[in-house]
């Protein structure tokens, strides 16, 4: 797996930046170029000490064969904008590309019509945070076994990401619909989405993290107020997802190998417990 080749898209974005941090610790080969999109001004970037050069939408067609060429077995990460989701998803399946998409947003449900019936491997997830998607896990378990545990009871849900982040939290959004099977109102729109950074102190985010961070906390109350659950995940910088990601990579490669050419997810990932 030390020749494995990773080409990072979403560069020269905070995340992207980090998994191609995570690639190169893992003495894995950093593809020398990735996807990004035409509002980004530069061709290249430097990271590391490494050119990486930038394809846009207009010419990453036309380039893409050299460089699957250049990287046989090539593994690509997505780490680019919601409104990218679908066009990139679309990209990899024509251009039988395995990848590892963390990207949220877009429109998940022709994403998943589309990588159905794709017979490529890959694995997506809004959330590539072992240890978080293990309790997604547990919180969708419990909602299985145990439909309308808090049926008439009060949910809220609070979220803070860095204000760059465009869209809601995919994480809170599957969290919350395990928790509508307990019979509480767990609609994505009552989501509260935090992103002006005064609001995010006040919730408790330290300063040196409001780059890069991802608190959600979840409140079930009693209809009379006399009974209080709450859940917590909270995150201060990057890495827990990059190395999490990679996780994935190292999943999805052995699933090249063995010819399982589907659609996976994180769940996945951790049940196979090929983990670093």
């Amino acid at each position: 797996m030390a020749n494995l080749a990773v080409m990072v898209n979403g560069l020269p974005g905070n995340m992207g930046q980090e998994v191609a941090r995570a690639v190169l610790r893992r003495g894995w080969t950093l593809v020398p170029w990735a996807l990004t999109g035409e509002i980004v001004k530069e061709d290249s970037m430097e990271l590391d000490g490494m050119e990486i050069g930038f394809l846009k939408p207009r010419d990453r067609d036309a380039r893409i064969g050299e460089i699957l060429m250049a990287n046989p077995g090539l593994i690509a990460v997505d780490y680019t904008h919601p409104d990218a989701v679908n066009a990139n998803a679309e990209f990899y399946v024509r251009h039988k590309i395995p990848f590892v998409m963390g990207t949220t947003g877009g429109d998940r449900a022709k994403l998943q019509e589309l990588l159905a019936s794709a017979g490529l491997a890959c694995v997506v997830a809004p959330n590539m945070a072992k240890q978080i998607v293990g309790f997604q896990a547990m919180v969708d378990w419990a909602s299985r076994e145990f439909p309308d545990l808090f049926a008439g009871w009060k949910l809220q849900v609070r979220e803070s990401h860095q204000k760059g982040k465009a869209d809601t939290s995919g994480t809170a959004k599957a969290v919350v619909a395990s928790m509508a099977r307990w019979g509480l109102d767990a609609s994505v729109e009552k989501i509260e989405k935090i992103r002006e950074e005064n609001a995010q102190m006040e919730f408790g985010v330290p300063e040196t993290a409001l780059k890069g961070h991802a608190f959600h906390t979840y409140s079930i109350d009693s209809a009379d107020g006399s009974v209080h659950f709450e859940f917590r995940h909270n995150v201060c910088g990057r890495r827990i997802y990059a190395e999490g990601t990679c996780d994935a990579v190292a999943f999805l490669e052995g699933k090249l190998h063995s010819g399982e050419n589907r659609l996976f997810t994180m769940f996945d990932v951790l049940r196979e417990g090929r983990m670093g």
